[in-house]
């Protein structure tokens, strides 16, 4: 693709070769020629084999498991290579933005990782970001270089308003959820019930109360991320014991570490609704596990950028 003399190439680390080709498709390009290997002690080496100088560079890597750090350093490692090879703009293109809940300072000495990942991307030579869902929009701010910040929200609910689901109830599972939970309701035109609960500590909750009518709904659980899936789980079970029909369960980010797998599988939760944000190599072990894609929306973010174009129309 070239555009006034400009040239794009579209670069890869290990996280999720898969959505990378598929973005690439998208557009109508090749996945740019480069090598992310380690040494025997763990050492990351790249080698970017084709040319970037002057190019508008974009580099697709989510700091996702199964080795967050790795793939964090592998984003950086590839943003410095390519800006010692003189690339005209480098974009780090992060579908999931790795030590997002880390955000602020919830007790003393608590360090704030979110930032400190911003000031290394920058750091290492990045010009631009790209991303998706952020745990906290605020996170944007921690950056002093542009970001831009996609949605996922739609992509789900466009998939919930194909099936046309009867009697529909959108759930928020903890009060932090909320405001999502209601853009999502306006979307999908339902009202909202909201789980009320209180985490004991980190990757634990307990459900406390639910918050609307359920009874006799279908009902849509929504967060950005599920991680080791004990809320969404409680919440699911919480909605069936209140007399809940059916109980969907999206999200942008599955993260389904530890014994996340397991527990969705005893839930009760007749289908989860995830975007491809996560390389998913157990998908294949959730029989309800249905992923959506988001390189129709990067693809054209990308093409957007390139050609100085506005990304928040995307969403209008």
């Amino acid at each position: 693709m070239h555009t006034k003399g400009k040239k794009i190439k579209i670069f890869s680390g290990n996280s999720n070769p898969e959505l990378a080709r598929n973005i690439c498709a998208e557009i109508g390009l090749p996945l740019g020629d480069a090598e992310v290997t380690s040494f025997s002690d763990g050492e990351i080496a790249v080698n970017i084999n084709e040319t970037v100088r002057g190019v508008d560079v974009f580099i697709i890597q989510s700091t996702s498991i199964p080795n967050v750090n790795n793939f964090l350093m592998e984003l950086l490692i590839m943003i410095d290579a390519c800006k010692r090879a003189s690339a005209g703009r480098i974009t780090a293109v992060i579908p999931y933005y790795g030590y997002a809940r880390q955000d602020r300072k919830a007790k003393a000495r608590d360090p704030i990782s979110a930032k400190l990942v911003a000031n290394l991307l920058t750091a290492a030579g990045a010009d631009r970001v790209l991303t998706m869902d952020l745990h906290a929009a605020q996170i944007q701010g921690y950056f002093d270089i542009p970001v831009d910040h996609l949605v996922g929200g739609p992509i789900l609910a466009d998939y919930f308003s194909n099936k046309q689901i009867e009697d529909l109830v959108i759930v928020s599972p903890d009060l932090g959820s909320v405001a999502r939970s209601r853009k999502f309701a306006e979307m999908l035109d339902a009202p909202i019930a909201i789980i009320d609960k209180r985490r004991p500590k980190a990757n634990m909750s307990e459900i406390m109360n639910v918050i609307g009518d359920v009874a006799g709904k279908n009902v849509i659980l929504i967060d950005d991320m599920i991680d080791t899936a004990g809320t969404i789980v409680n919440a699911a079970k919480a909605l069936k014991g209140l007399g809940a029909k059916d109980v969907y369960a999206c999200c942008t980010h599955a993260v389904l570490s530890g014994p996340a797998i397991e527990r969705i599988k005893d839930s009760g939760i007749d289908e989860l609704v995830v975007l491809d944000t996560i390389y998913q190599k157990d998908r294949d072990k959730l029989d309800n596990l249905v992923q959506l894609s988001v390189a129709g929306i990067f693809a054209e973010s990308i093409r957007r950028i390139f050609n100085n174009d506005s990304v928040s129309k995307l969403f209008d």
